[in-house]
């Protein structure tokens, strides 16, 4: 699914180099690498704060803490995504909220979002599912309307843009009060180990954020603020540094390989490619996701498995339906489209080192099973 030995290859020298530095500094927490990939990184986005920390799942849970929330306070976010957008809500004693998908773009429905609101919501977390940009303008004015927090879940989408009616563009984790990042490895900015970061203009909630990551600590053993210990190692964050002014060119790539895809598999009646507007800077393909319908999406996977083509299935059972949060308010008719789409996704390898011979085995055999 990722070819990360081959990115490596490319950056090699760069990379040991880095790495060498930290370890003849000696620096390893906090040190020169972190502080100059959060500056790169601020500058990149055109944000005011970076705040690096340990994983992406500790910056979702470090955004509501700093948003001050209570426990019985609401939070809408997407039923189709990854279950750490939902997990931390439920560790910080708040209620998720699930809500459905547009069925185009896969991202969180505005529609049903604004059905959602009720008294008790405190926050909305839009994830820029696949690395898709999610509808950042229209759930803004929801949020301004009812006085609310918006935090992007930008784990899959840095690097995409965002254009606004105007024709004012921003880079995804810049919209809202709040966004979070992660640099799991197989990201579009993957670290060699866990990293993740927050992101936001908001001068005061970028201070409580900052003491939050520190166990609380703006001074040594003074604890003004309940934190945790979730700090970005020296070492990826060199890593990172060396990747990051690879960004877009990675995520060009991938976006080049998302449109071969396309023009060799968007004919096909069975099969419905990523939707992606006309410039394609809304999406960085984090993964290049099929539906697959009136035919069996299963045995396509292991059909592709056997051929040596690796696949996911992204994802294969709603949030509603996972025992941890099941509840009783939610109703089977309000996830239709989530409910159809873990049955019909299916996403293909993507990633900076694909080539033309491998996307054209790959489709070759899409086409193969599903004429068969």
């Amino acid at each position: 699914m990722v070819d990360l030995q081959g990115q490596y290859a490319k950056i090699e020298t760069q990379i040991n180099q880095a790495l060498q530095e930290v370890l003849l500094d000696t620096s390893f927490i906090n040190g020169p690498a972190v502080h100059n990939f959060q500056k790169n990184l601020e500058t990149y986005l055109g944000v005011k704060h970076v705040i690096p920390c340990a994983n992406g799942t500790d910056a979702l849970q470090i955004a509501l803490m700093g948003l001050g929330l209570k426990p019985g306070d609401e939070v809408i976010t997407a039923d189709f995504t990854f279950a750490a957008t939902v997990e931390v809500i439920a560790l910080l004693q708040l209620t998720p909220v699930l809500v459905d998908v547009d069925p185009d773009t896969f991202n969180i429905d505005v529609a049903a979002v604004e059905a959602a609101i009720s008294p008790k919501t405190k926050a909305i977390i839009p994830v820029h599912l696949f690395g898709q940009a999610a509808p950042m303008e229209p759930l803004m004015a929801l949020a301004k309307k009812h006085n609310i927090f918006v935090v992007e879940d930008n784990a899959q989408g840095i690097g995409a843009t965002y254009t606004f009616a105007d024709g004012r563009q921003a880079k995804t984790g810049t919209i809202g009060h709040v966004a979070t990042t992660s640099f799991f490895p197989s990201k579009n900015l993957g670290a060699y180990g866990d990293g993740g970061a927050l992101f936001t203009n908001d001068d005061q909630l970028a201070h409580t954020l900052r003491g939050i990551v520190n166990h609380g600590m703006y001074q040594r053993y003074h604890h003004d603020v309940v934190g945790v210990n979730s700090r970005l190692d020296a070492l990826q964050a060199a890593i990172l540094n060396v990747k990051l002014p690879y960004l877009d060119a990675y995520n060009e790539a991938r976006k080049a390989a998302a449109i071969k895809y396309t023009e060799r598999l968007q004919n096909h009646p069975k099969i419905t490619t990523p939707h992606r507007e006309a410039d394609c800077n809304s999406h960085v393909f984090h993964q290049y996701t099929l539906k697959i319908k009136e035919a069996d999406r299963d045995a396509l996977v292991a059909y592709l498995n056997e051929q040596g083509i690796p696949t996911g299935v992204y994802y294969p059972i709603p949030l509603h339906a996972q025992k941890a949060y099941r509840d009783a308010r939610y109703k089977e008719h309000d996830f239709e489209i989530t409910n159809a789409l873990v049955e019909q996704v299916i996403s293909l390898p993507m990633h900076t080192e694909l080539t033309d011979a491998q996307i054209d085995y790959i489709c070759k055999h899409i086409l193969q099973f599903l004429n068969a």
